[in-house]
């Protein structure tokens, strides 16, 4: 991948996206957690704790080459990115709770993110080749919420203008994962084709099973279907940019990037077609219900 692309342009890429996240934030959105608790804890547990077992399991059944199962893991610990949000309200979900629940995520991933990802650096016993320091990734993290704290301060101080940029910054944000996916598989192009044998199956599934755990667990327990609606896309959109950021900038290996840029081109598809999928179920089991 060019060195200016990762130096220069996934650093502001990330920026970006994390503003957008900003925007749509208030500290209301943290105070929400006690007034859906369920929600919020259920989809957190399927995310920091079930999602990543899923994929580590994903990982071994599939016997993956080392540095493409810690991108794997790598992106299972990765939080819920914002396109989850724009899924949400496209497919009746509870666009409130998916906020909450990428705010406080991407917050608690600041502990949780490194040491997954270390667990599986452990596991392909590659530490004397692959590192990633706690000092690193909190830095990392330093830098992706002082955008989203700007972008909570101007939405709270200029609200017109915070709502007449949400839709620029999700295009934005979209565009520019688009760049950096097409980047990063242009850099390898010529293992793309390997890269894409040996990942792309597991990409699949683990977007796939993201998207089901994440409706089905909440469903489980009585969580109401707008709710696991939000809860199933914040569970199975995850924050490619900062998976490849800290695969390039942290670990400084463009071969554990590739798993998130692979699932970078095949999420929104996948997540377009489940969207259809679960919403026209749960309109049909509203339609039986009131007949």
């Amino acid at each position: 991948m060019d060195s200016a692309l990762t130096e220069i342009g996934l650093p502001i890429a990330l920026a970006i996206i994390m503003f957008g996240l900003g925007l749509d934030l208030t500290p209301a959105d943290f105070r929400r957690v006690g007034q859906h608790p369920k929600a919020v804890v259920v989809a957190l547990a399927c995310q920091l704790v079930l999602l990543p077992a899923i994929c580590f399991g994903l990982v071994v059944l599939l016997d993956l080459p080392p540095l493409l199962g810690i991108g794997m893991l790598l992106l299972a610990a990765s939080p819920g990115g914002t396109t989850a949000n724009l899924f949400s309200h496209l497919f009746r979900g509870d666009v409130a709770l998916n906020i909450t629940l990428t705010a406080i995520n991407s917050i608690i991933a600041i502990a949780t993110l490194p040491i997954i990802t270390n667990l599986a650096i452990g596991y392909f016993d590659l530490s004397d080749e692959v590192s990633m320091p706690l000092a690193e990734v909190v830095k990392v993290f330093a830098l992706i919420l002082l955008p989203v704290g700007i972008g909570m301060v101007v939405r709270d101080r200029a609200p017109g203008f915070a709502a007449r940029m949400d839709k620029p910054v999700r295009i934005a944000s979209a565009v520019i994962l688009a760049v950096l996916v097409l980047g990063i598989l242009a850099g390898e192009a010529e293992n793309v084709g390997d890269y894409l044998a040996k990942v792309g199956l597991a990409v699949v599934i683990f977007c796939l099973v993201s998207l089901v755990v994440g409706f089905v667990v909440p469903r489980a327990v009585g969580v109401v279907e707008k709710q696991a609606i939000a809860s199933s896309f914040e569970i199975g959109v995850h924050n490619a940019t900062l998976a490849i950021f800290v695969a390039e900038n942290v670990l400084d290996e463009p071969e554990i990037a590739v798993p998130a840029a692979v699932y970078g081109l095949l999420m929104f598809p996948l997540a377009a077609l489940w969207g259809m999928f679960v919403s026209r179920r749960v309109a049909a089991s509203s339609a039986s219900v009131t007949a």
